[in-house]
């Protein structure tokens, strides 16, 4: 199946992920609001965009923790996307989650963030009876590892939540898409012994 839209929003877009598809949907001539917490690397990142390629690029400054904040994020958007792409995360350092609180960030951050900003968004999908969402999840939640429990937990909430997502939206014409990678080769694993490609 083909989906077409004209405005993808990208939530976390300073993952190296994101910013391989915001240039790829910039080729592709679509419209793009890039969102995350480091304002000048968006900035950044939408000068280099619209240098290359003739479309309109926002930029937003969005905090997954923030939870609070994501309505008036969403309300306050120069133009409503037709997608959305959720692909803010962190691994975590597990060591020391194990021993204090900061698993709460972890769990925050991969889990009830992006549980929060994609249930205001699915909502406005239905209302409008169109749309396509995809969340970047992680094989890390198909089983519990003991490098990284904390973020395998919250990867298998969301993978979990998308398709239950999936499910309800089918009926009105949104898509919902889990994607599910392995080991990539991105700054989130910065430091990490990994296999080979």
């Amino acid at each position: 199946m083909t989906y077409k839209f004209n405005h993808l929003l990208i939530l976390g877009a300073n993952s190296d992920i994101a910013e391989q598809v915001a240039y790829q949907a910039a080729k592709e001539r679509i419209a793009l609001t890039l969102s995350g917490r480091n304002f000048e690397k968006l900035k950044a990142l939408q000068s280099d965009i619209q240098a290359k390629h003739e479309v309109t690029v926002y930029i937003r400054k969005f905090d997954a923790g923030k939870i609070n904040e994501h309505q008036s994020f969403y309300d306050g958007l120069d133009e409503k996307p037709d997608a959305v792409l959720c692909a803010f995360g962190i691994l975590g350092d597990q060591k020391l989650a194990e021993k204090d609180e900061s698993w709460q960030n972890i769990i925050q951050t991969n889990f009830t963030g992006a549980v929060s900003i994609l249930s205001i968004i699915a909502n406005d999908f239905e209302k409008r009876k169109h749309g396509f969402i995809a969340g970047i999840s992680s094989v890390a939640g198909d089983r519990g590892r003991q490098s990284n429990y904390f973020y395998g937990a919250a990867k298998a909430g969301f993978t979990t939540f998308l398709s239950g997502l999936r499910n309800r939206m089918q009926h009105c014409n949104v898509s919902v898409l889990t994607v599910k990678p392995g080991f990539v080769k991105t700054k989130m694993i910065d430091g990490l012994e990994t296999p080979g490609p």
